[in-house]
């Protein structure tokens, strides 16, 4: 099996699961507080775990401060993202419930292209 489609796979496991993790801790947190509050506790939380799992498990590489801050950087632009296609699913008529799934139909791939990026360009020196 070609390298980038067990990348594109491994990707996928890693996305799966902390898009679970992520809806699972807004789903929580819905119940106490807004929705923008929500998702914003939900990803960060997911953030950190995505990091983790992104960088041992997706693209195999070390961690490091360049990678580190690439992805805090990407992410921050993927938060953005998600809360600006949330509230315009909600606008749209979608339950606050259900309003995450099509933002994350959006957001999904253009966070992969972008956490590919910086992983691949900001590999640790002992890598290259």
């Amino acid at each position: 099996m070609h390298s980038s489609f067990k990348e594109i796979i491994r990707f996928v496991i890693v996305g799966v699961v902390a898009t679970l993790f992520n809806y699972g801790v807004y789903s929580v947190c819905i119940l106490f507080t807004t929705p923008a509050i929500s998702m914003l506790i939900a990803t960060v939380l997911a953030t950190i775990l995505n990091y983790f799992m992104t960088t041992s498990f997706t693209f195999r590489v070390k961690r490091n401060v360049k990678n580190g801050i690439g992805f805090i950087i990407t992410n921050l632009i993927n938060l953005a993202l998600n809360e600006a296609f949330l509230f315009l699913f909600i606008f749209l008529g979608v339950s606050e419930r259900i309003a995450p799934l099509p933002m994350y139909a959006v957001c999904i791939p253009i966070n992969f292209l972008l956490v590919r990026n910086v992983m691949r360009r900001f590999k640790s020196d002992d890598e290259e």
